[in-house]
C-alpha cells in the first residue's frame, strides 16, 4: 500500500516545496547606476578602473582589496549575489550599493 502511494506522496512535497530562485554565479559583466562596470571571472575580477585583480571568489560572492594604484586603495571589497540579475557590493563600512548585470551588446 505505502509503495503504491509514495511516489505520489514525494510529487506532492515537490510540488508544494517553497521554490527559493538560486541564481547560477557571480561571474559576469555587472552595471552601476552610475555608468561604472566591472567583470568577475572565477577568481579574477576586472574592476570598475580597469586593474585586473585577484580575489577570493565562490559562486555567489567576491571580496578583494582595492589596488594601490585606484582610489580608495586598501579598501576590502565584499559582492554577495543577490538573485540572477543583481549583486550586492559593499565597501568597508559604506553603505551596500546594488548592480545590476550588464545588458547583453546589440548589433
Amino acid at each position: 500500500m505505502i509503495a503504491r502511494i509514495f511516489p505520489y506522496l514525494a510529487l506532492a512535497v515537490v510540488a508544494l516545496a517553497p521554490r527559493i530562485a538560486v541564481a547560477d554565479s557571480i561571474d559576469g559583466n555587472w552595471c552601476s547606476s552610475d555608468g561604472r562596470h566591472f567583470e568577475i571571472a572565477g577568481s579574477q575580477i576586472v574592476t570598475w578602473a580597469g586593474t585586473r585583480v585577484p580575489g577570493d571568489y565562490d559562486r555567489h560572492g567576491f571580496r578583494y582589496v582595492v589596488p594601490p594604484t585606484e582610489k580608495g586603495a586598501g579598501a576590502k571589497i565584499d559582492m554577495r549575489l543577490m538573485g540572477e540579475y543583481a549583486v550586492q557590493v559593499m565597501t568597508d563600512g559604506a553603505a551596500p550599493q546594488t548592480w545590476n548585470r550588464c545588458a547583453k551588446p546589440t548589433s
